[in-house]
């Protein structure tokens, strides 16, 4: 469907819309952008000519942008990232593949790192950008290809593959426990636990899955990330739930040291997440193809 021209106005005129709002004032917009504050101006009310409707508030030479204005340039932003984004990409990778990957900042270092030379060896002409976030969030309104996403396989308007069900262990540094004797799960509750808000449950979980009934309000303090968590409990500041493949070298060391039990499962897996739209890109498909080899593909514990 061909869009009408008024729905598309110039990038010099949205360049000057956004500069306005983000910065504040025209001057500092002329002075980004390497026009003069007229025309910035100038610019600005061709816009609002072609959309038929005010964009700015003009008083004592200065320029204020009205609701619908700034509601339009927080859009434009996101729009002029994009472009700028995608201009980026096939300037760096004109004659390969690109693949845009979200990752998990812990699980991108300690399970995908060591295993992308492989690919890289298998599809050199593939590349691999790749930046970290750690919540949902909607692939029309970011630049990826693909995430990797913790938790459930329910995203709206996704297919995905399982990587990995995580197995979680308590632990903490070994002067935290002198002197105390865990003898029960329930045990646990007297040390000073540590959570991780991209888990908010795992504690509750636990507790439950080692018959630990009523537990109370399970206190601690909170972590946004498990590089975060990982130090302050090698520090002793109480006891952490770690997937076990994140503290190898902690536990082959003794820097860390289990609390109570094995490693269970917890609530939720790694998958590989991406677009329905992006179901039959190259360089997705050549990527999802062999991260299936890595990956684990069936529960690992009897139900």
């Amino acid at each position: 469907m061909r869009t009408p021209r008024r729905f598309l106005p110039s990038i010099a005129s949205l360049r000057a819309l956004e500069a306005l709002d983000r910065l504040g004032s025209a001057s500092a917009a002329a002075d980004e952008l390497a026009l003069t504050q007229g025309a910035v101006s100038r610019q600005v009310q061709v816009l609002e000519q072609q959309l038929g409707l005010p964009l700015v508030l003009r008083t004592k030479k200065r320029l204020t942008l009205t609701t619908a204005g700034a509601d339009y340039a927080a859009e434009v932003r996101i729009a002029l990232d994009r472009i700028a984004q995608a201009s980026l990409r096939v300037q760096m990778n004109a004659t390969s593949g690109t693949l845009n990957l979200a990752i998990l900042p812990a699980f991108g270092m300690r399970w995908l790192m060591p295993r992308l030379p492989e690919f890289s060896r298998l599809h050199p002409d593939v590349t691999i950008n790749m930046s970290t976030r750690l919540e949902k969030f909607a692939f029309a309104a970011e630049p990826f290809d693909a995430a990797i996403h913790f938790g459930n396989a329910v995203w709206p308007g996704t297919e995905n593959m399982l990587l990995k069900h995580e197995q979680t262990l308590p632990v903490c540094a070994p002067a935290l426990l002198e002197n105390r004797q865990i003898a029960s799960a329930r045990d646990v509750l007297d040390l000073p636990l540590l959570h991780i808000q991209t888990r908010p449950e795992a504690w509750n979980d636990w507790l439950d899955q080692h018959g630990v009934d009523n537990p109370g309000q399970v206190h601690g303090t909170m972590y946004d990330q498990f590089a975060t968590i990982t130090q302050a409990a090698l520090h002793g500041l109480g006891v952490a739930l770690l997937p076990d493949y994140l503290i190898e070298t902690e536990l082959a060391t003794g820097r860390l040291v289990p609390v109570y039990g094995a490693a269970s499962e917890a609530r939720g897996a790694y998958y590989l997440v991406w677009p329905d739209t992006k179901t039959h890109d190259a360089s997705l498909r050549l990527f999802r193809d062999w991260l299936a080899t890595q990956a684990q593909p069936e529960d690992p514990l009897p139900r």
